[in-house]
């Protein structure tokens, strides 16, 4: 069997997640409500060309694979990135005063979205918060910092996402207490934790290997958008 991972979005939209797509056996987008992400069945003429009628001019979509997408009739290439793709098999467990988290709910909705597009995590959309269970941090009645989940490309498999920290309040060992409190989550229900990530973002890739994660391959997400 192939492994899940090597094509995480086409197989969340095609599996798992199914409910959430929008498109047909060529191509398939995530409701745009939850994002940009999309994925082609393959590089077929025919499989560039049905992703077209997925986006609207101006709207992007995001292509996360092992490499570079070609860029389909009707789009330009927005930009390109190379993510390094971690796999938790032995999370850490929860550790005092990380019963400091909370579930967020609806009423968190206006100030998740203000730190998801101040810190810009990942893409955020207005039902990104209803992937999953999210928790927060709040620090004098604020939230200070949030994380949650998105992907699900397979049974047993679950993407930590949204980890996000507003600056003031970085240093404090925030992010790591929500890291555990959701891959708690994910181990209860008998999911194994792994996260996409900008290569680039040293700083954050240690400290996701500090709680147990480590890198499964590169992967690379083209970003088009449509003209």
């Amino acid at each position: 069997m192939d492994d899940p991972l090597l094509r995480p979005v086409w197989n969340m939209l095609t599996g798992p997640q199914a409910a959430l797509a929008i498109g047909g056996d060529l191509a398939v987008r995530i409701d745009p409500g939850f994002g940009p992400f999309a994925a082609l069945r393959d590089r077929s003429d025919e499989a560039l060309a049905a992703i077209a009628v997925l986006a609207r001019p101006g709207e992007q979509v995001w292509l996360v694979e092992t490499e570079e997408w070609p860029v389909p009739p009707g789009f330009v290439l927005a930009r390109l990135a190379v993510l390094v793709q971690m796999v938790a098999d032995n999370p850490a467990p929860l550790l005092p005063g990380d019963e400091d988290t909370v579930l967020l709910g609806e009423g968190d909705a206006a100030a998740m979205t203000e730190i998801a597009l101040a810190t810009k995590p990942g893409p955020w959309g207005d039902k990104t918060r209803h992937y999953g269970a999210f928790y927060g941090v709040r620090c004098d009645g604020r939230l200070a910092a949030m994380a949650g989940e998105r992907m699900r490309p397979a049974l047993g498999l679950a993407e930590l996402s949204g980890v996000c920290t507003w600056p003031e309040y970085r240093g404090q060992g925030l992010a790591a207490r929500l890291i555990r409190r959701v891959m708690a989550g994910f181990t209860a229900r008998g999911d194994v934790p792994l996260l996409h990530s900008y290569a680039a973002n040293t700083g954050a890739n240690a400290l996701y290997e500090s709680l147990g994660f480590q890198t499964r391959r590169e992967m690379v997400v083209t970003v088009l958008e449509r003209t």
